[in-house]
This record gives C-alpha cells, sequence and structure tokens, in this order.
C-alpha cells in the first residue's frame, strides 16, 4: 500500500512539508528527507484511519508525478487496511465477521485497529472467513 507524496522544501525552517494528493487529510513535515520519510509513513496511516472510522472506501493511489517519492504503510497496517478493503467489497459488516469467526465484535474492532499489534493468523482466519486468502510478498528495500 504506497501513495504518491510531495516532499517540499520549506524555505522558512529549510525542513521538508508532505502532502498527499490522494490522500489531502495526511500532511507532514521533518527537518530531514529521512525524517519527512517516516513521518510520512506515520501520517499516511492515520490518515487512512479516518477513512475506516467513517466506513468509506480507502482512497486509491494514483500514478505519481514527477519528483514525486512512494511512501508506503507498515505491513501489519496494509494487512488491516486490506481487511478493511475486502470487507467492504464483499458488504461483510464487523459484526457478520465475528459470527463468522466465532468471536466478539471487539475482537474483530481490534483485527482492524492499527494501533492492536494482530497476529497475522487471526487476519489470516478474518479473509479466510470471507473467502480470501493472504500472499507475503518480500523485494529489495528502495
Amino acid at each position: 500500500m504506497e501513495f504518491p507524496a510531495k516532499f517540499t522544501r520549506d524555505r522558512e525552517t529549510g525542513g521538508f512539508v508532505v502532502t498527499f494528493p490522494d490522500v489531502p487529510e495526511a500532511i507532514t513535515q521533518g527537518d530531514s528527507v529521512a525524517e519527512a520519510s517516516a513521518m510520512a509513513s506515520e501520517a499516511l496511516e492515520l490518515a487512512l484511519t479516518f477513512y475506516t472510522e467513517q466506513w468509506k472506501d480507502l482512497p486509491v493511489p494514483s500514478v505519481p508525478k514527477r519528483g514525486m517519492r512512494m511512501v508506503r504503510v507498515p505491513a501489519l497496517s496494509e494487512a488491516k487496511f486490506g481487511l478493511y478493503s475486502a470487507l467492504r467489497a464483499a458488504g461483510v459488516r464487523k459484526i457478520e465477521l465475528a459470527r463468522r469467526l466465532k468471536c466478539s465484535p471487539s475482537q474483530v474492532d481490534r483485527l482492524l485497529d492499527i494501533s492492536h499489534k494482530s497476529r497475522l493468523d487471526q487476519i489470516e482466519a478474518a479473509f479466510a472467513a470471507i473467502g480470501k486468502a493472504v500472499f507475503i510478498e518480500i523485494r529489495d528495500a528502495a
């Protein structure tokens, strides 16, 4: 789950301001490119939770324009956002997923909560309950 981000030098501070054309709620800054990149991932992750809290579709990443950098959310958050999107696409509400998993609705809430450190087997079970499978892809770091 990667989104293009625009890193703009702040003339006053010398740092960088980061904005996302596809996720206007995500805005952050950092003193260096490295710090701004780390902050950008957190800002993106937090902004995407605004969509999940309102039960809205997540934005779709656009093709990056020249000079933009790609920013990703952490892998566990990507799995949780993927589960959220799969539930919406399948028309399955959280209460129905809880019934299928034979667990409480609060356990499903934790599965979708990015601040909760869910186990991969729990996320796999949730995907399986809606007819999906999880695959992990490993790539060279940029």
